[in-house]
C-alpha cells in the first residue's frame, strides 16, 4: 500500500530526476538490485587495514606508521574546515566558531595522543627500524605546510630577521624564504638535505598555487573582515588555534625527539638530516599566525613556560 507520504516522496524524486534529464524508474531498478551497504565497505576497512607496509621485522614500526597515518587524516579534516571558513562567500563569525572548535579538537586529540610516540614505542626498536626509513622524515608532511599557508599572511611564515625583506615580495620569493627550509639545511655546509630536495620537488608547485588561492582570504585576513564584536567572539578560539599549531604540536615533536634521539655526548641525527635541536622548539621558531592577538610580552615569551604551555 502506497501511503500519501510515500507518494509525495516519489513525486519529489520524479521532479528531481526529471530536472536532470533522468528517468526515476531506472534508479528504482538500481535500488532493487543493489546490495545493502555494510560498515566495512563504507569506510573501506579492508583497504585501510592494509595500508601499513613496514620495512623491517620490528613490531613497533607498525605503531610509527599508523600514528602518522592517523595524523595525516586529522590534517585533512583541518584543511577541510579551513576551506569552509576561507572560501565562504562572506566572512562569518558563526562559521569561524564552528570550524575553529573542530580544528582545535582535532589538534587537542593529536597533542594528547602524542604520548604514543613519546613513550609508546620501544626505544631500541625505534633506533633500529628508523635507519630503514632514510631519508624520509615527518618534516615532509605537505598537508601540515598547507595548513600553515592557509592560516596567515605568508610573510608571517618567514623568520623574523628576514621578514621585512620579503614583505610585499612576490609569493614565490616569500616561499623561497619560508622558515621550514632552514630546518632541513645542513648546518656545516648550508646545503639542502636530500629530504628537503625531495620535499620541494613534490610539493612546491602545490604550495605556490595554494598561497595564491589564499593570499587574500587566509584565516588571518578573513578574521579582519569580521565586525569588532565578531572578532571579540572569535579571538579566543584563534589564540587557541595559534598555540595548538605553533607551540603545543611542535613541542610534542621536540619531546619525542629528545626521548629517542638525545644522547650524550652527541645527539643522534634525525632520519631526514633536520637540525631538530634548533628547528623543533617553538621558542626558537617564534612562528605566530595572528600576532595582532598577542601582547608584546606574550610574543617575547612565545613557546616558553611563561605562556602557560605544558
Amino acid at each position: 500500500m502506497v501511503t500519501t507520504e510515500i507518494a509525495e516522496k516519489i513525486q519529489r524524486l520524479e521532479e528531481k530526476y526529471a530536472a536532470m534529464g533522468q528517468n526515476l524508474s531506472s534508479y528504482l531498478d538500481g535500488l532493487l538490485y543493489a546490495d545493502y551497504l555494510t560498515y566495512w565497505d563504507y569506510i573501506q576497512l579492508d583497504v585501510l587495514l592494509n595500508l601499513q607496509h613496514p620495512r623491517t621485522p620490528f613490531p613497533d614500526e607498525s605503531i610509527f606508521i599508523m600514528y602518522h597515518q592517523i595524523t595525516e587524516l586529522y590534517f585533512k579534516l583541518t584543511l577541510q574546515a579551513i576551506e569552509q571558513i576561507c572560501q565562504a562567500p562572506e566572512a562569518s563569525a558563526q562559521a569561524f566558531k564552528v570550524q575553529l572548535k573542530r580544528i582545535n579538537n582535532y589538534f587537542k586529540s593529536l597533542i594528547s595522543s602524542f604520548e604514543i610516540m613519546v613513550d609508546g614505542m620501544d626505544k631500541e626498536q625505534f633506533l633500529k627500524f628508523r635507519m630503514a626509513l632514510l631519508p624520509a622524515s615527518g618534516f615532509q608532511s605537505g598537508q601540515f605546510r598547507l595548513i600553515e599557508i592557509c592560516s596567515t599572511t605568508l610573510s608571517n611564515l618567514v623568520y623574523e630577521p628576514q621578514r621585512e625583506q620579503v614583505r610585499g615580495a612576490a609569493l614565490k620569493d616569500v616561499l623561497d624564504n619560508i622558515y621550514w627550509r632552514s630546518g632541513a639545511t645542513e648546518l656545516a655546509t648550508g646545503k639542502k638535505t636530500l629530504t628537503l630536495r625531495q620535499f620541494e620537488l613534490k610539493y612546491m608547485e602545490t604550495f605556490l598555487k595554494t598561497a595564491n588561492r589564499y593570499q587574500e582570504n587566509n584565516i588571518q585576513l578573513r578574521y579582519k573582515q569580521l565586525t569588532p564584536q565578531e572578532q571579540e567572539e572569535v579571538a579566543p578560539l584563534l589564540r587557541e588555534y595559534d598555540l595548538n599549531i605553533n607551540v603545543r604540536w611542535p613541542l610534542m615533536h621536540y619531546k619525542s625527539a629528545v626521548r629517542y634521539l638525545h644522547k650524550k655526548p652527541e645527539d643522534i641525527a634525525a632520519t631526514g638530516g633536520t637540525n631538530w635541536q634548533q628547528f623543533l622548539p617553538p621558542k626558537n621558531k617564534r612562528i605566530v599566525f595572528f600576532p595582532e592577538l598577542w601582547t608584546e610580552e606574550e610574543l617575547n615569551n612565545w613557546g616558553k613556560i611563561a605562556m602557560g604551555d605544558e
